[in-house]
């Protein structure tokens, strides 16, 4: 294979670089990183005749073992494992030896999703465990110690040992893999899995190669840290990879992660223009679209992707979530559980069907799918998220605090996520720890807009009214900032609270403008009246009116778009 570029200086070497691994792959039938290497490739300019690189060298061994290998190949393409490793038993060469333990190793993963879908059913635990996973280990550490391990078979060694449990040596022996072949996807595929913060993956000794900025922009969308993700895929854009279907598909997954939907959904769009048959993503796809609740998009997706391919997980996905969107619950769990089936390792398809049992009430359900899905993936803050919220309704307030927290750790900037710890701290009465939270949601965003009218309705009911008044003056500027006072029903519950905070401080100017904004709500009209009545009454027994005394209201006619007048800007928990 050419000199590895360290950097995108030479487009030219970048490509054949790819065109070298893609062959490599498709040879040891690795058919996921052939595909991300011919995406890639695909999005540079084709190269001519000359600078097209030179074949694989052929060595004695792979002589030897090429019919027995051709064999073999034809039996691994057709999914016919074992058939394939008889047939590759006593062959020398690095190829064979790589296929015959990946036919085993692929032949015991058949096994247990076959008995895992016929026998338990997809929310049974069971301990359905590959049985070659033991024997494969012994042979491929005995080879490893002897460093007779190339690139590919080091990188079998590390999916052995991840699934197996041992992550510490699959960490290392996936670094080893990466260093021996820096261009084969799949390895740092399997290291991002691993990689759990990110002190963590600062910590890797990686090689130096181009290969490493798409790792390292993964990694930051896995880590949810988006902006830096972002800013690494702008890079690779500049640096020549605008092109890139998997480019676009990734950075349309960031704006989901961060919650940009406008923005994602555009991405998304853009990509089923260039790529109108592609099925990857198209999952994520359909969450954005539900969010929004476009039930024509919806429905047309799910009818495109079953003309594709009605036996992908993304599409059995989708339509799940189509009829989640119908409320049709059930026929939802429904595709969900044949996503499962045709993929046990699904992330999303656990999620999804966790959120469908807790439509439907089956709490026990969804907390089985919900630890299926952190089984998957300790990373995925929507299944620690629901498994809190399962606990909320069953009343167990400690279990949801353990799990908020998990949620909190992977998303520090979710106000969602703090505002359900603020809840589970105040179901526990620890008031302070709640206060806390509020504040931090939303000074961190508040997406909701429910953080301050909690944190004021705390403060009222701990008797601290000044502060409790701050938080409701906060919270209606916040909601009229957004446009969105008339739709909001607890605006009334401020104004009505600030009116009688008013009346009682004697700011009587105050207090009438705020009942007058109560007039507006039907659920507080009465009381405002009653205000209004109050403030008459008061004014009449007194002959100097408050407004000589107090600095008169601004010209707006709204509490919050003056200063306080008594200075309440000193709540910072």
């Amino acid at each position: 294979m050419a000199a590895l570029c360290s950097d995108f200086g030479d487009l030219v070497q970048i490509k054949k670089q790819l065109i070298s691994v893609i062959s490599l792959c498709k040879e040891r039938g690795l058919l996921h990183s052939a595909k991300w290497a011919s995406e890639l490739a695909f999005a540079l300019e084709p190269l001519s005749k000359d600078d097209l690189p030179p074949a694989a060298p052929f060595t004695e061994e792979d002589a030897q073992d090429l019919d027995a290998l051709t064999l073999a190949k034809s039996y691994f393409d057709l999914k016919e494992y074992d058939r394939a490793a008889y047939f590759l038993k006593g062959c020398c060469s690095q190829k064979a030896y790589f296929l015959y333990m990946y036919s085993r190793y692929l032949s015991g993963e058949k096994k247990k999703d076959d008995e895992t879908v016929d026998s338990l059913g997809p929310l049974e635990k069971g301990q359905v465990r590959n049985e070659a996973l033991r024997e494969l280990r012994v042979e491929l550490s005995k080879k490893h110690s002897a460093g007779e391990l190339d690139s590919f078979t080091l990188y079998l060694y590390g999916v052995v040992l991840r699934k197996l449990d041992l992550l510490k040596e699959a960490v290392k022996v996936f670094v080893e893999a990466i260093h021996a072949l820096p261009l084969h996807w799949g390895a740092w595929l399997e290291l991002s899995n691993l990689v759990t913060n990110v002190e963590m993956l600062k910590s890797l000794s990686l090689p130096d190669c181009w290969i490493k900025d798409f790792f390292v922009a993964h990694m930051y969308t896995e880590l949810q840290m988006i902006k830096e993700a972002l800013e690494k895929y702008q890079n690779l854009i500049e640096a020549g990879f605008s092109k890139s279907t998997y480019i676009i598909s990734q950075i349309a997954v960031a704006y989901h992660n961060f919650r940009d939907i406008d923005q994602a959904l555009a991405l998304f769009n853009e990509l089923r223009e260039q790529d109108p048959y592609r099925i990857d993503n198209m999952d994520t796809f359909s969450n954005l679209l539900y969010v929004r609740s476009m039930k024509p998009e919806l429905s047309f997706l799910a009818h495109n992707l079953v003309e594709i391919d009605k036996y992908r997980v993304e599409t059995c996905c989708v339509i799940g979530n189509y009829y989640s969107l119908r409320s049709q619950h059930e026929k939802a769990a429904l595709y969900f559980q044949r996503a499962l089936k045709l993929n046990p390792r699904c992330l999303g398809a656990w999620t999804l069907m966790g959120h469908e049992y807790m439509e439907m009430k089956n709490t026990s359900a969804a907390i089985q799918a919900y630890r299926h899905a952190i089984e998957v993936n300790k990373r995925d803050y929507r299944a620690w998220y629901g498994l809190g919220q399962t606990y909320e309704i069953l009343k167990m307030p400690f279990y949801c605090l353990y799990y908020y927290r998990k949620a909190h750790q992977l998303r520090p900037s979710d106000s969602r996520m703090l505002v359900a710890l603020g809840e589970s701290y105040e179901k526990l009465s620890q008031q302070v720890e709640a206060k806390k939270c509020y504040w931090r949601a939303y000074s961190v965003g508040d997406v909701e807009k429910m953080a301050l009218l909690k944190l004021a309705k705390l403060h009222e009911q701990l008797n601290e009214s000044d502060d409790a008044a701050q938080c409701y003056m906060l919270y209606i500027q916040d909601i009229f900032s957004c446009g969105e006072q008339l739709e909001h029903a607890e605006v009334s519950t401020a104004l009505r609270y600030l009116g009688q905070y008013y009346f009682k401080n004697k700011l009587y100017d105050e207090a009438s403008v705020c009942a007058q904004r109560c007039c507006d709500y039907n659920d507080a009209r009465e009381e405002g009246k009653a205000l209004l009545r109050q403030i008459s009454h008061v004014r009449d027994q007194i002959e100097t009116p408050s407004a000589d005394l107090f600095a008169p209201l601004s010209n707006n006619n709204t509490p919050v778009r003056r200063v306080s007048p008594l200075n309440l800007i000193s709540f910072t928990p």
